[in-house]
């Protein structure tokens, strides 16, 4: 295992192979495992991002990104089929299903979201400090909703539940050794993971012209969960707030995948883990395509800092991220204004 740093990248790069080793053979011993624990606190704790590479996943880089590309060529009509705004018109928001390109606000970019395949047992807690906008109520376990299989994605689907599984196993392996890296047992933090409400985004950033003048295709922000893992192509446009408080591009380093710390894991570690402010800068006339994992707890999770003995002083993650939600573009009062949607607001978590 080895952390490579480069003056031309902003933040470390991880070798994961010691995770391939030890789910495939006994080459990779309990010290080979400590000592990736402790470059991921190091990067997590300077940069809270870093480059992961070797990751032990059964779907390429290329694969995963060419889902987004086969999601988004349907047709407008076969992807509102999956639309957020028809689960909303049955008078419940959720958060799983397709969302259109919306301009404005710093923000504009078409998303699809998925959440665990089998689905959550748990019911949401619900909150007055947590009631997202419009005062509506939110189900945070609903089931996914997908394009109807006439229109051919059936076996997208499969795909797409297969490359959840994935994530969800690779992040539950790295929160493991995040745990060992804060003095605590591999399994220390399994019960978060009870009934977890992760979600796999597919985003699509279209391309725009010099007349749009659109600065920002995603405003600056921190991510709201445990982890995020994400896969981006080669286009550019990720900058990520580094230590002296200036914007660096995080430009893609073949094969890797980037993660990064959300709020609560910052909470989790302590402070000790760092949830840095990030953005997506437009690139004028090219598309990105990017594939980000909120690696996330049960919803009525009670997070708190390791730190922090005995009861209170935790934070719920079902009313922590409702709470969030009042800012993110996808899940605000919309305009219809012809192939997109325009909307007020100042925040969205999508990388």
């Amino acid at each position: 295992m080895s952390t490579l740093s480069s003056p031309l990248l902003p933040f470390p790069t991880i070798d994961l192979s010691p995770l391939s080793d030890r789910c495939c053979s006994s080459s990779s011993s309990d010290s080979d495992l400590k000592d990736l624990a402790r470059s991921l606190a190091a990067a997590l704790s300077r940069e809270g991002f870093a480059y992961l590479l070797h990751a032990p996943l059964r779907i390429a880089h290329d694969d995963l990104l060419q889902l987004a590309r086969d999601f988004f060529a349907l047709s407008p009509e076969e992807k509102m089929a999956a639309g957020k705004r028809r689960q909303r018109q049955k008078g419940k928001k959720g958060g799983a299903g397709y969302f259109p390109a919306q301009q404005g606000a710093n923000s504009f970019k078409e998303g699809f979201d998925v959440g665990p395949p089998e689905g959550v047992s748990s019911s949401p807690r619900q909150s007055a400090a947590g009631t997202p906008p419009g005062g509506e109520e939110m189900d945070l376990t609903e089931a996914n909703i997908w394009p109807p299989s006439s229109y051919g994605s059936s076996i997208l689907r499969r795909r797409i539940e297969e490359a959840y599984r994935e994530l969800q196993t690779l992040s539950t392996q790295l929160l493991s050794l995040l745990a060992v890296a804060l003095g605590k047992e591999p399994g220390f933090f399994a019960h978060y993971l009870e009934d977890s409400v992760s979600t796999l985004r597919l985003l699509h950033y279209p391309a725009v012209t010099g007349e749009q003048r659109q600065e920002l295709s995603c405003t600056e922000h921190t991510d709201s969960g445990l982890l995020t893992l994400l896969h981006q192509d080669g286009t550019g446009g990720l900058e990520v707030l580094n230590p002296e408080g200036e914007w660096v591009a995080a430009p893609y380093v073949s094969g890797s995948i980037v993660l990064n710390i959300g709020d609560l894991m910052a909470k989790v570690s302590g402070g000790r883990f760092k949830a840095t402010m990030h953005r997506v800068r437009t690139e004028t006339g090219r598309e990105r395509y990017s594939v980000p994992f909120f690696f996330e707890p049960g919803v009525e999770c009670v997070v708190k800092s390791v730190d922090d003995e005995g009861e209170g002083k935790g934070v719920v993650y079902g009313e922590h991220v409702l709470g969030k939600m009042k800012a993110w573009v996808e899940f605000q009062n919309v305009e219809k204004t012809g192939a997109v949607e325009r909307v007020e607001a100042v925040e969205v978590e999508a990388v």
